[in-house]
């Protein structure tokens, strides 16, 4: 459903790989949730999720971050090459 392999899936469920924004997607729409349910642990522990989530959070923005930064040096190298 996602064109996923079984290996990326296994990855990203034990946390050795990141997910991009298009998986991400990919992701939601087969399983029918919202993204965000994606990133949101799932724990009868309220305690624990509280302390969890805003770890989750400060690594997401980081690689989201680090992200965008690769894709604007990408694509202002090719727009400097245009000229």
């Amino acid at each position: 459903m996602t064109d996923l392999s079984t290996q990326t899936i296994s990855d990203i469920e034990g946390c050795r790989t990141w997910v991009s924004d298009k998986t991400l997607f990919k992701l939601s729409e087969a399983l029918n949730v919202d993204i965000f349910q994606l990133l949101v642990p799932i724990n009868d522990d309220e305690k624990k999720a509280e302390l969890f989530l805003p770890q989750r959070i400060k690594k997401l923005r980081q690689h989201l971050k680090s992200d965008i930064d690769k894709r604007l040096d990408i694509f202002f190298r090719k727009k400097g090459k245009k000229k």
